[in-house]
């Protein structure tokens, strides 16, 4: 394995623990800077904004210098908005701080996959894709529990200090370890956006924002849904987010696993299950075991649809897969962002710290009828003439 997969990794490593972190510590953010929980959400969505944003727009930009100076810089903005972050005076300068961040994000994944891919021979481009966002998956395993256990325990503005050192980190051995590459050929804009005239291409993105959604809509309150509903202590928070990161890992070897051989069946199946799950998550949060499994479970369905949410993207946009992938990355921080809006909604509405759990069931359901209304229309593809899209490999996100 080529050293500069590692580099590639530690800045997936930083990157995903810096996005899902924020859940284990909204309670002492808000409470430092005295604000409602619900206030305290938008520093989700405005990150997950900032992806969405970010993520089309600075690969644009990447195609106008060589792809290792732009690695360095998105992971230079990486730096600096985890350092804001970490040494904000006010709530409004932790909020600039997490958007400035996020804006790094989504390009630094898309850009990653076409460097690690270029780094190996063509027969194991795949193993060094999924090299890279080893770092992704991991963080949820390793660095999310550890940055919440740091936070609660020294302050959470180290565990931003601490994420800004893995970048910097991150950013050396992009320095040292990745190749020169040339600049890739200049954009061709026009072209790329011809992509979204395919309905299904848009119907895949509305699949993505919605069923990713879901999940957001409960995690992003998981802190003070389980020590104020399910009875779980401050520092049990740091485990329950380590069942999350597991159910995430095995949901993304499944999902990419079975996306191959079944997208569809695939996603009717977890995006059915996530809804199914969330609705009963309402129940269950009340005891400590049965939630315990439900967070589990959330992570491992939720993440069981990212490989088969891509792939259908890509496959769709076969003509125009660079800028696609990177708006889809875009489209699940957008599902993350509503979710996050929507959940801190009804908690501040008074329907108590379980009711997000019922707005991500509706948003898993809505995902699944999409699912069904694609693929009735692709059926209906050869009565109207339409040829169907050319298959595409499939690149797992986050």
């Amino acid at each position: 394995m080529p050293l500069a997969l590692l580099a590639l990794a530690i800045g997936a490593f930083g990157i995903g623990t810096t996005e899902f972190v924020i859940m284990g510590l909204l309670p002492q953010i808000a409470g430092d800077y005295g604000v409602t929980i619900p206030t305290a959400g938008l520093l989700v969505t405005g990150y997950a904004i900032g992806v969405v944003i970010g993520a089309p727009l600075m690969t644009v930009l990447g195609t106008r210098i060589s792809r290792k100076t732009m690695l360095m810089l998105l992971m230079g903005l990486f730096v600096v908005g985890n350092l804001l972050s970490a040494f904000a005076p006010s709530f409004g300068v932790m909020l600039t701080g997490r958007v400035v961040a996020s804006l790094a994000h989504g390009a630094f994944f898309g850009i990653g996959s076409v460097v690690a891919a270029d780094l190996v021979a063509p027969d194991k481009k795949a193993g060094a894709i999924a090299t890279m966002f080893t770092g992704l998956t991991v963080a949820n395993i390793v660095g999310v529990p550890l940055g919440t256990f740091i936070g609660q325990a020294v302050g959470w503005r180290t565990t931003f200090a601490a994420v800004a050192g893995l970048g910097v980190l991150g950013l050396l051995g992009i320095a040292r370890l990745v190749p020169a590459m040339p600049r890739p050929e200049g954009a061709r804009l026009r072209g790329e956006l011809t992509a979204f005239r395919n309905p299904q291409v848009l119907l895949a993105m509305a699949m993505t924002v919605l069923g990713f959604g879901g999940v957001f809509a409960a995690i992003t309150y998981i802190a003070p849904m389980m020590t104020r509903v399910a009875g779980y202590s401050d520092g049990a928070v740091t485990w329950l987010l380590v069942l999350f990161g597991a159910g995430m890992f095995l949901g993304n070897l499944l999902g990419g696993r079975y996306a191959d051989r079944k997208l569809m069946p695939m996603l009717y199946a977890t995006l059915g299950g996530l809804a199914v799950v969330l609705a009963l998550f309402t129940v269950t949060a009340h005891s400590r075991t049965l939630a315990a499994v439900s967070i589990f479970l959330v992570g491992a369905l939720g993440f069981a649809t990212v490989p088969p949410l891509q792939k259908r993207v890509l496959d769709q946009a076969h003509g125009a897969p660079t800028l696609a992938s990177a708006v889809n990355i875009g489209a699940f921080n957008l599902g993350n962002a509503l979710a996050a809006w929507l959940g801190g909604l009804v908690i501040a509405a008074g329907l108590g710290y379980t009711a997000p759990n019922w707005v991500g069931a509706l948003l898993a359901g809505a995902a699944l009828l999409l699912a069904l209304w694609s693929a009735a229309l692709e059926r209906r593809a050869p009565e109207t003439g339409t040829a169907p899209a050319a298959p595409a490999p499939a690149l797992v996100h986050h």
